[in-house]
């Protein structure tokens, strides 16, 4: 093998050996040399791309035997290698094979040979810190960061119905320990969301549900309406009334076709006594999602309400039509009957409820009352006995067989009723409540106040706390604390204003101490104040339907009629007092904030005529 050389080493010391043609037409092998120029020997190593070939030799070149040096991952052969070769004879070196290495496809400046390197230029430098940007260029990075493989979708549903059944047998700890995974892995799923969300509801930790449920919008970008009608559904019951209703328009926007979120929305807005708005929202429902059990249901149990009973009927009908399995569609048919007293109609009724649903605690226990109710004392606790057996874990049906038993048996039995059914759900009010009442009506009057500051102790908000604070303000009433028992009364109405047994009671508790206008006028202030409301079979909602209630109730507070006048400036004048002071002002706000432009200026031009008329 020749080499030709240059003269004397110039400024840069690496130069490339010239390509020569092999005479060998089976050798088409490619070499790239660097030969360092330093005498008397010339050393050399792969770096740059050149043709090569053999002239002297025939023997075709091969890979097979390693370079000695350690830098043989470069391609350089050691200069004690290069130095015997160049001795030897030009017979014997035509013996020996050529052994080099196919040439590394990189050029950077972490070579091992002695030479200078060419500076990277301004585009190399902009694309190699673009690279280290770009997740592209680093394959191995999810690897080297320890994030795991994410699982096939069948371990989610598998996962989902054990997390369904722990929550069911109150395991709840391993449920939410099981969701959390599954939200790690599947964060875009909404179904680990509700289902943690109401696990976490069941245990009344509604502040951790919030924040769940708005995790689990966030992650779907508000797309999944189930996850926006469950979190409209716990608003509504802390009592959030406007915020349900964002929440469940939400949901409608996300998914028109979701009738749970319309049917929400509709009884929400029944509750608070907009019949027109909440037969708008069902007839909505019935429009973009088609025959429903759930809405012809509340559809029937309005023309209940109305006195429609033919149409409420044929409402049912059309909801068991639906689904046969509907067990709440023919429960409250059966009540329905229960009203007008068609009791073989209601029992045969609440056969088809058990024969649609076997398990289910409402049928059992609507059924027991109603036998109770009609004196089948026998058949009621049958029936509520084999609906705790199917339902161990169920509260209620023990507190209203407890109940049962002190009426027709003793109390003892119904004290370890009670004690039962406050051990499965400590948090369950209404047992907490029911025993209190108990207590008392057994002379056991500190215990029945324990019981009761119990009850009140777990939530001092809800509809069942306004109504322990009445049992409670009869309690005091009963044994001579007649202010305690007012504070009572009063604490009981600031939680719901439209209780006519609490408003009754407190104005007979004044009429019994010879306040007898007093007594009158807290009657006037439950008229003046309560909630009409007027149904009818317009399902059209205008704008009038909103205008004319607004100067009904304007008028209402204003007492515009001559024949008012007196009875409110009395009511006035009394109530302005230190103990019991309900302010005009107060009794405004309300109506002011919902209120729009108009109805302002409507409220100022009939203060003025007030003005003027007085």
């Amino acid at each position: 093998m020749h080499l030709l050389s240059s003269p004397p080493p110039p400024s840069n010391p690496n130069f490339t050996v010239f390509s020569c043609t092999s005479q060998n037409p089976n050798n088409h092998s490619k070499f790239a040399f660097k030969i360092h120029s330093a005498p008397p020997l010339f050393p050399f190593s792969v770096s740059t791309p050149a043709r090569c070939s053999i002239r002297d030799s025939s023997v075709p070149v091969l890979d097979q035997t390693p370079l000695p040096s350690s830098d043989s991952s470069n391609g350089a052969v050691s200069k004690d290698q290069s130095q015997s070769n160049a001795l030897l004879p030009e017979a014997e070196s035509s013996k020996r094979v050529l052994v080099v290495r196919r040439p590394a496809m990189e050029v950077s400046g972490d070579g091992d040979g002695d030479g200078d390197e060419e500076a990277p230029t301004a585009l190399d430098a902009g694309l190699a810190e673009l690279a280290k940007k770009m997740p592209i260029f680093e394959p191995e990075q999810k690897a080297e960061s320890g994030v795991k493989e994410k699982p096939l979708s069948v371990n989610l549903d598998l996962a989902l119905y054990r997390a369904k059944i722990l929550t069911r047998n109150y395991r709840y700890a391993e449920a939410e320990k099981l969701l959390e995974k599954c939200i790690y892995y599947w964060p875009e799923d909404g179904r680990a969301y509700v289902a943690l969300g109401k696990a976490l509801s069941k245990q009344s930790k509604t502040a951790e549900a919030r924040a769940v449920y708005e995790k689990g919008c966030q992650a779907t970008q508000g797309e999944n309406p189930y996850i926006w009608q469950c979190w409209a559904v716990l608003e509504n019951k802390m009592g959030n009334t406007r915020r349900a209703r964002e929440l469940f328009d939400a949901a409608t926007v996300a998914d028109k076709r979701h009738i749970a979120a319309w049917h929400g929305w509709g009884v929400l807005e029944l509750k608070q006594g907009n019949i027109k708005k909440a037969r708008h929202l069902l007839a909505k429902g019935l429009k973009f999602c088609g025959g429903n059990e759930y809405v012809y249901q509340t559809l029937a149990l309005l023309e209940a309400k109305a006195n429609r009973y033919a149409q409420a009927r044929y409402l049912f009908r059309q909801a068991t039509k639906c689904n046969p399995k509907s067990c709440a569609s023919w429960l409250a048919w059966a009540q329905l009957e229960v009203q007008q007293e068609n009791n073989h109609a209601a029992r045969q009724l609440f056969e088809k409820a058990i024969q649609a649903s076997p398990k289910n605690r409402f049928a059992w226990h609507v059924w027991g009352m109603f036998e109770a109710n009609i004196g089948n004392v026998d058949k009621a606790r049958k029936l509520l006995k084999i609906g705790h057996a199917l339902n161990p874990r169920d509260p209620v049906l023990l507190q209203s067989l407890a109940l049962l038993e002190y009426k027709n048996s003793t109390a003892n039995l119904a004290r370890q009723l009670f004690r039962r059914a406050s051990e499965l759900d400590p948090r369950h009010q209404p047992v907490w409540t029911a025993w209190g009442w108990m207590e008392w009506k057994e002379g056991n009057i500190e215990t029945a106040r324990k019981l009761y500051q119990k009850a009140l102790s777990i939530n001092s908000t809800s509809e069942t706390a306004a109504r322990c604070l009445q049992a409670w303000g009869v309690l005091e009433q009963r044994n001579g604390n007649l202010s305690a028992a007012r504070r009572l009364f009063r604490s009981s109405l600031n939680i719901n204003s439209q209780s006519y047994v609490t408003w009754m009671t407190w104005a007979s508790l004044e009429e019994n101490q010879g306040n007898a206008v007093r007594a009158e006028e807290i009657r006037d202030l439950y008229f003046q104040q309560r909630v009409e409301i007027v149904d009818d079979a317009s399902w059209i909602m205008g704008f009038l339907d909103i205008i004319d209630p607004a100067l009904d109730r304007i008028k209402s507070l204003l007492k515009l009629d001559q024949n008012s006048q007196q009875i409110q400036q009395d009511s006035l004048r009394t109530i302005t007092g230190a103990t019991e002071n309900i302010s005009m002002k107060s009794r405004l706000a309300l109506p002011l904030k919902e209120m729009t432009w108009k109805m302002r200026v409507v409220l100022m031009w009939m203060l003025l005529l007030q003005k003027n008329y007085l």
